[in-house]
């Protein structure tokens, strides 16, 4: 009896860790870095890998009970990471959980206000948060990102848009066997979310 019970929350791990582990590819893309003017920083690499996460998070948010809670072990998973990020990169660990604190408050801030603008279907309004959240004041100074304006962030915003749209499609039973893009056509399914 004891013995299911791991061997059950073993291949949850696995689910969830295969769920990230394409999530982080997907916010990866060099597309976004080469072509849509996201900074090629810890910081660009963290706010597209946020918005990654707000929209499986909002595929996942009107799913089944099993579903939602799946959703939860992949955005924990997510905190996980930039725990393990803040401390390789030297944060002494009296500071993480602030910053971590922080790094939450920013993630849910996001998924409201990208959530919003996806929800009217509002490009304009997207591209200015993206914009707001990828280009904020205390980071205007980096090499280069004082020439990107909000009208920038366009190709970007209707990318997201178009990536909401596929997220929305993705089967439920796929995503509870931690699989994104199943099936024969996932190769052209994964080519249009990747390219």
């Amino acid at each position: 009896m004891i013995f299911g019970y791991f061997s059950r929350k073993r291949k949850n791990r696995e689910i969830v860790d295969r769920l990230y582990r394409q999530l982080t590819e997907f916010a990866r893309n060099p597309a976004y870095y080469a072509q849509m003017n996201v900074p090629d920083t810890v910081m660009g690499r963290f706010e597209m890998l946020c918005v990654v996460m707000v929209l499986f998070f909002r595929r996942t948010d009107g799913g089944s009970p099993a579903l939602r809670q799946l959703a939860q072990d992949v955005v924990d998973t997510f905190f996980e990471d930039m725990d393990h990020a803040l401390r390789e990169l030297g944060v002494g660990d009296v500071s993480v959980p602030k910053r971590m604190k922080r790094l939450a408050r920013m993630f849910y801030g996001r998924a409201q206000s990208c959530g919003d603008a996806l929800n009217d279907g509002n490009a304009d309004e997207l591209a200015d948060v993206l914009f707001r959240n990828i280009y904020p004041p205390e980071r205007a100074f980096e090499a280069g990102q004082s020439e990107v304006a909000v009208e920038d962030m366009a190709p970007l915003a209707a990318e997201v848009m178009r990536l909401d749209d596929v997220f929305k499609h993705l089967d439920e039973a796929d995503l509870l066997a931690g699989v994104l893009m199943p099936g024969p056509e996932s190769t052209s399914q994964e080519s249009r979310i990747n390219g």
